[in-house]
């Protein structure tokens, strides 16, 4: 069992003692928690009310955080002539065509993110059973002929891509502890505004179920459902 330090116990128990609170206030106590000697990364999980066993409930997206998430991330763009100079001076970290694809078939995972134009996806395929949920994907957006805004929105960590998993939360940073409440609250009310936007139409009854935030080191803060939804909508 992990033990921890005398000033994340009387955090809990404070945060435990206050319930659900308002998007502000809960990463407040998030930044007030952190004590790790690193920059710690603010992340928000998100229950939402869908079965992403089904098809039409699944929800995965792209959304710009304005302030960024504070990370700096690898692109590896598939790619051919005008479009992979594009890339190349946008600040892509690899380029290439075929020979991208002989490197990853050969094992190559020095990315974090794979973006592709649509001419070259017919040998992108290939990489299919190799790459699984790491493919370039339209509903992404990392398929796509403006490869060059794609890596500087990726390269400046405002770019995210968000996808709920088999228990039905979303998982994503939304920042660092060293940001500022009101930048993680704007990034936090662009991602919840994705979301809502998000909603399949075959979801049934309360979509928001929990939202929890934390950050790397600290105890999860519950923010109010409702509350959250709120803001997002006048957003």
């Amino acid at each position: 069992m992990t033990e921890h330090g005398k000033r994340y116990n009387e955090a809990v128990q404070k945060i435990e003692a206050d319930g659900a609170l308002e998007a502000a206030e809960a990463l407040e106590k998030v930044k007030g928690a952190a004590s790790a000697k690193f920059d710690e990364t603010v992340d928000v999980a998100v229950r939402l009310g869908v079965d992403p066993r089904h098809g039409d409930q699944m929800v995965r997206g792209t959304t710009t955080l304005p302030h960024g998430t504070g990370k700096v991330r690898k692109v590896a763009v598939f790619a051919k002539g005008e479009k992979a100079q594009e890339a190349v001076d946008a600040g892509a970290d690899t380029v290439g065509a075929e020979d991208l694809v002989a490197q990853i078939q050969g094992g190559w995972r020095d990315f974090d993110i794979l973006v592709a134009t649509p001419d070259v996806m017919a040998m992108v395929g290939k990489l299919g059973r190799t790459l699984g949920p790491r493919m370039p994907n339209p509903k992404a957006g990392t398929v796509t002929m403006d490869v060059a805004r794609v890596v500087r929105d990726i390269k400046s960590a405002s770019r995210v891509e968000y996808r709920v998993d088999k228990a039905g939360i979303i998982h994503m940073a939304i920042g660092k502890v060293s940001f500022s409440t009101d930048q993680l609250v704007e990034n936090f009310v662009a991602l919840m505004s994705a979301l809502l936007k998000a909603k399949p139409t075959a979801a049934k009854g309360r979509y928001l179920k929990k939202i929890t935030v934390s950050s790397t080191m600290g105890p999860g803060v519950d923010i109010d459902p409702q509350k959250a939804q709120a803001i997002s909508e006048k957003h």
